[in-house]
């Protein structure tokens, strides 16, 4: 049995693609996932910017802030996973705004929970804490994006950056390569490089998410 840390932005659509993966993976591998939060909009925060927990909305930040508020309630974790699940399908397979507090409404009636949540985790501010709180967990162990992995407690793993998603026995057979990667601690990185092709496919599949982000990308240099 392995325990996973999965550490993801909704906004993020490499994140996306490695979540649908790994609950593909748990169906072939004894694997439980406990899901984190992770915010891009703090780690690529340019310095003359605000914090986004010093903003009265900022996309993915306050987005994680009502998952929180989730992953208070009994079977937390799984309400975080369904509520991760329909965002991201909406934003990133179907092109919806869901980064707006009306967005975050719908997801919150698709999976069957209250509405007035988003409000709710909005006048919480200790909401904004369990999200730092995460954030700065991931930072400590090395993290700069998502996916970040923890595995058991120990091995810190970028990655896997792959799309689409495996599915089915290729999800497991992944997992068995990420695994593998673990055993290596000084393995630090090994890339495919991207041919114009390689673009092109990633182009068609984010093309729901480019369609819908109303933000700019930022991405501060990986250490």
């Amino acid at each position: 049995m392995y325990n996973v840390d999965f550490y993801f932005d909704v906004m993020c659509p490499w994140a996306y693609q490695s979540a649908k993966w790994i609950r593909a993976a748990r169906e072939q591998r004894e694997i439980t996932v406990t899901w984190r939060f992770f915010s891009l909009e703090e780690a690529n925060r340019e310095p003359s910017k605000k914090h986004p927990w010093e903003r009265p909305w900022s996309y993915g930040w306050s987005m994680l802030r009502v998952a929180a508020l989730l992953r208070r309630q009994e079977n937390g974790n799984d309400a975080v996973d369904a509520f991760y699940q329909v965002a991201g399908r909406m934003l990133h397979e179907e092109g919806l705004k869901v980064h707006t507090p009306e967005g975050v409404a719908v997801v919150l009636a698709e999976i069957g929970q209250d509405t007035s949540l988003v409000a709710s985790a909005l006048a919480d501010d200790s909401t904004n804490q369990d999200v730092r709180d995460d954030h700065e967990a991931a930072v400590a162990l090395g993290g700069y994006g998502v996916p970040t992995l923890v595995i058991d407690g120990a091995d810190t793993i970028f990655g896997p950056v792959v799309t689409p998603a495996p599915l089915g026995a290729q999800a497991g057979r992944l997992w068995d390569a990420v695994v593998m990667w673990s055993e290596f601690p000084h393995l630090y990185e090994m890339r495919r490089p991207k041919t114009g092709e390689d673009w092109g496919h990633i182009e068609s599949i984010f093309s729901p998410y480019l369609k819908a982000r109303d933000w700019r990308s930022i991405q501060t240099p990986v250490p």
